[in-house]
C-alpha cells in the first residue's frame, strides 16, 4: 500500500473516532468556555484542557524520536502576521458563540441530524474559501504583507534554545512544564475527576492529534509523492471538502477532506446506535441569520488565524508554535466577549 493511500485510511479512522468521542462526550472548546465562565460548570473546559496537554505531550515526544519534523507544518513558519492571526482569532471566537459550536461541532451535530449545523458548514466553507482564494483573499493577503514579520525563534523550544539550552532539552523542558500545568489544571476540578467519559474524551482526542502527526509526518513521508504535515483542523478542510464533493474529478481526496467525511461519518453511525439521531431545525429566520454569520466569521477569521480551535487550539499548541498562541488568545478574547460583557449574544425572543 502506497504512503497516500495509507495517510487516507488514518484519516478516516481518525474523523470517524473524533466524530463519534465529541458525539458522546460533548467536546467543544465554545462549550467548556461557556459553562466554565457563564454557568459554573468546568467540566468541559478540564476536557479541552486534558487534550491539549496531551496533545503537546505525545506530538513532542513523537519529534524527539525523530518520527515526525513538526517544522514542516504551516504553524512553525519563520514568517507570520501576529496582528492578522490575532484578529482572524477574535472573529473566529464571536463566530463560535453566535454559531453555538465551532466548525467541528458543527460537523458532530451534523451527524446527529442537526439542520441548523448544515447551514453552519455550508457558509462556514464558504467564507474560507472566499477568504483564501476568492473575494476577500487579495484584503486578507495585502493585511499579512503589511504586518508580517520574521522571526529568529518561532516556538517556545526554539525561544530556549536561543538561551542557551540544546534542542533536544528545550522541547522536552517546554514541553513538559506546558503539558503538565495543563493536564493539572484540568484534574484539580473534582467533578471532572469524577467524570471517566470526559477523561476518556480528552485523552483520546489528544492523542488523535498525535495520530494525525504520525500518519501525515511518518506513515506519509514519501520523497517522490510527499504528502503535507498536518494533523486535526477543520477551516480549509472543510472547504476542501465542499469543493470537493462538487468538483471531485479535478480534485483529489487529502487528510483533512477525509478526516471531515470521518468526523460525519462517526457522529451519525454513533447517534444511530445510540439512539441519538433526531432532526432539528432552527426556531426563527433570526436564529438562522445569526447561525450563519457566526459561520461567516468562522470561515474567514479561522483562515486569518491558521486555524480553528481545534486547528489552532489543538494541532497548532501541540507544536508550541508562537503563532499558535497568539491566534488562540484571540479565539478565547472574542469567545469571551460572546458570552459575557458590553457585547454578549443575547438570547433571541421566543414567540
Amino acid at each position: 500500500m502506497d504512503p497516500a493511500t495509507i495517510v487516507i485510511l488514518a484519516a478516516l479512522i481518525i474523523g470517524v473516532i473524533y466524530g463519534s468521542v465529541g458525539l458522546v462526550s460533548g467536546f467543544c472548546m465554545m462549550s467548556g468556555l461557556r459553562g466554565w465562565w457563564a454557568e459554573g460548570d468546568g467540566r468541559l473546559v478540564r476536557t479541552y484542557a486534558l487534550a491539549m496537554g496531551v496533545a503537546i505531550a505525545a506530538s513532542q515526544l513523537l519529534a524527539a524520536a525523530g518520527l515526525v519534523d513538526l517544522g514542516k507544518s504551516i504553524y512553525l513558519q519563520p514568517s507570520f502576521s501576529a496582528p492578522v492571526m490575532f484578529l482572524g482569532g477574535l472573529l473566529f471566537g464571536y463566530g463560535m458563540v453566535l454559531s453555538n459550536g465551532c466548525g467541528s461541532r458543527a460537523l458532530v451535530l451534523l451527524g446527529r441530524g442537526n439542520l441548523r449545523s448544515f447551514v453552519v458548514v455550508i457558509v462556514l466553507g464558504i467564507f474560507a474559501e472566499m477568504t483564501l482564494k476568492g473575494l476577500i483573499a487579495p484584503a486578507r493577503i495585502a493585511m499579512v504583507q503589511a504586518s508580517q514579520a520574521t522571526v529568529s525563534a518561532n516556538s517556545v523550544p526554539a525561544l530556549l534554545t536561543a538561551s542557551g539550552l540544546g534542542a533536544i532539552p528545550a522541547r522536552m523542558v517546554a514541553a513538559s512544564v506546558l503539558s503538565a500545568a495543563l493536564i493539572i489544571f484540568a484534574f484539580a476540578h473534582a467533578p471532572f475527576r469524577k467524570s471517566p467519559g470526559q477523561i476518556a474524551a480528552g485523552l483520546i482526542v489528544g492523542l488523535l492529534v498525535a495520530g494525525g502527526w504520525y500518519a501525515t509526518g511518518y506513515l506519509g513521508a514519501d520523497d517522490f509523492n510527499p504528502v503535507p504535515v498536518t494533523s486535526l483542523t477543520f477551516i480549509a478542510p472543510i472547504a476542501d471538502a465542499l469543493q470537493y464533493v462538487m468538483l471531485s474529478t479535478g480534485s483529489t481526496l487529502n487528510f483533512g477532506i477525509v478526516t471531515v467525511f470521518g468526523v460525519f461519518a462517526g457522529s451519525l453511525l454513533t447517534a444511530i446506535a445510540t439512539g441519538r439521531f433526531e432532526l432539528e431545525g432552527y426556531r426563527s429566520p433570526q436564529h438562522m441569520l445569526r447561525s450563519a454569520s457566526g459561520a461567516a466569521l468562522m470561515g474567514a477569521g479561522g483562515v486569518m488565524a491558521f486555524g480553528c480551535s481545534v486547528g489552532q487550539g489543538l494541532t497548532g499548541l501541540s507544536t508550541l508554535s508562537l503563532s499558535s498562541f497568539i491566534a488562540i488568545a484571540g479565539i478565547m478574547l472574542g469567545t469571551g466577549a460572546g458570552l459575557r460583557g458590553a457585547l454578549r449574544v443575547r438570547p433571541l425572543a421566543t414567540a
